[in-house]
């Protein structure tokens, strides 16, 4: 069994070195070129490949030079060696980064999409291989920067004006750096016009969030939609009248379970990467902190209808599933409610015997830009902002405090108790959720009670 290869970072941001486990003897060697558990655990994105290329070069000094094109690619030499060279041309202030390396059999690369990838041919018959993870199509985006210009320093090993170099002409007529516009990133859609969608669009440039034209719980308006020009989808709709759920089922299936199931689909006929976000409510809050393969155990038909959205997401080849809890942003939730019942003289009565943790909406589309970028193993992640667990209570008085009133306005009363007399869904008594996963990729949460002082703060203003 190969051993996890050792990963290394370059001067280009997510351009990884890979150091592959070379078994050799008097026969020759072999290695794994590309073992997904493996690499994704040793840091490289799980960027499924689904194509792949061998260029094979006969004598040394064929140089193939510099394009970069919309996918991700993992590059090894099958045998030889090459002088290999990259020029990042994504937008940023990493724009005309250079990374350069000698690499073997025992070496293997992963270029982002929209890094210029090219290299030098050090031994005769050297057989260079790339995996992709989309097809090759003519009408893809391709952009080419000139091997030789000065500008990007490249000490080439033979000379680029070395007779012995053979290079085409189309490679030899590519443009200078500074005559190369900035490749353009990912074409995300976000669907969902709430306090999520909003901030995801912000956050990641997507297209409307206002989209008349799809409603996610009709097979036929899904059907009618072309996704075909989306690298990433992001769903931020959902039926969140979690107590008239419980009368509104239609309703909330159609949104929560139908929807996410229709856009799985649909992910696999294109091939986008699908991320959802989710909720606590699949929980049923018996556990004081829950896992990621905690099994599901909706209390009510909110939580039901999430868990099987939940299920269908997970069919989907790319996805990522944000569980997330007590969610803040732009638009109507509980600490403008607070906010206006502080203002408004009121004194309410609040549970404090359901707990949890904050999660911002900025701090969702945060999460959401990390995993799209790192691309770890795909699959579901909790998000909420980090810190104190605390009560629906705790958060009220902390909030009267910030505006001015005293916290001992609010009064704590038991989740029973509040229920008297109501027709409400059932909720999780424990809604804190374990974020080590989201952390071991490398995004830290922010602390909710930072978070909800600088909210309350600009509510305020």
């Amino acid at each position: 069994m190969s051993a996890l290869p050792a990963v290394h970072a370059t001067a280009i941001p997510g351009l990884l070195r890979l150091e592959l486990d070379l078994r050799g003897d008097a026969r020759g060697f072999f290695k794994e070129n590309w073992q997904r558990a493996k690499m994704v655990a040793g840091g490289l994105p799980d960027f499924a490949p689904v194509q792949q290329n061998i260029s094979f070069n006969a004598t040394r000094g064929v140089t193939r030079g510099m394009h970069a094109e919309p996918w991700d690619k993992l590059v090894s030499v099958a045998t030889g060696r090459v002088y290999a060279a990259w020029v990042d041309l994504r937008p940023g202030e990493s724009f005309g980064t250079v990374a350069t390396q000698e690499i073997g059999p025992g070496d293997a690369v992963f270029v982002p999409r929209g890094v210029a990838n090219g290299f030098q041919v050090l031994e005769d018959g050297t057989a260079y291989s790339y995996l992709v993870n989309d097809h090759w199509s003519p009408d893809a985006i391709y952009l080419e920067v000139d091997a030789a210009d000065p500008a990007l320093g490249i000490g080439w090993p033979v000379p680029l004006d070395d007779p012995a170099v053979e290079m085409s002409a189309k490679d030899r007529a590519n443009p200078a750096l500074a005559d190369v516009a900035p490749f353009p990133g990912p074409h995300v859609l976000v669907i969902g016009r709430g306090q999520v969608g909003r901030a995801a669009s912000l956050l990641l440039g997507g297209d409307s969030v206002d989209l008349p034209e799809l409603n996610i719980g009709d097979p036929a308006s899904v059907a009618a939609f072309d996704f075909s020009p989306y690298d990433v989808v992001v769903n931020a709709a959902a039926y969140t009248a979690v107590d008239a759920a419980e009368t509104d089922r239609a309703a909330a299936w159609a949104v929560n379970a139908t929807g996410p199931a229709l856009l799985a689909a649909a992910a696999r006929e294109h091939g986008f990467t699908l991320v959802h976000y989710s909720s606590d409510y699949v929980y049923d809050g018996t556990a004081e902190e829950h896992v990621e393969t905690e099994p599901l155990a909706p209390l009510g038909v909110y939580g039901q209808s999430k868990a099987a959205g939940d299920l269908a997401v997970a069919a989907a080849p790319q996805h990522y599933l944000l569980r997330t809890s007590w969610v803040v942003g732009d638009g109507n939730n509980f600490v403008r409610t607070m906010l206006r019942l502080a203002r408004d003289g009121v004194s309410p009565s609040v549970v404090d015997d359901q707990v949890g943790r904050l999660s911002f909406a900025d701090e969702l589309a945060r999460a959401t830009a990390h995993l799209l970028q790192a691309r770890p193993a795909c699959g579901t992640y909790h998000v909420t902002n980090g810190g104190q667990t605390r009560s629906w209570c705790d958060y009220a008085r902390m909030v009267f405090a910030a505006a001015g009133r005293d916290a001992g306005d609010v009064t704590a009363v038991s989740t029973e108790e509040y229920a008297a007399g109501k027709v409400l869904s059932p909720r999780p008594a424990y809604s804190t959720l374990s974020l080590q996963r989201i952390r071991a990729t490398g995004f830290e949460p922010v602390d909710a009670d930072e978070a909800l002082a600088a909210y309350v703060a600009a509510e305020l203003a």
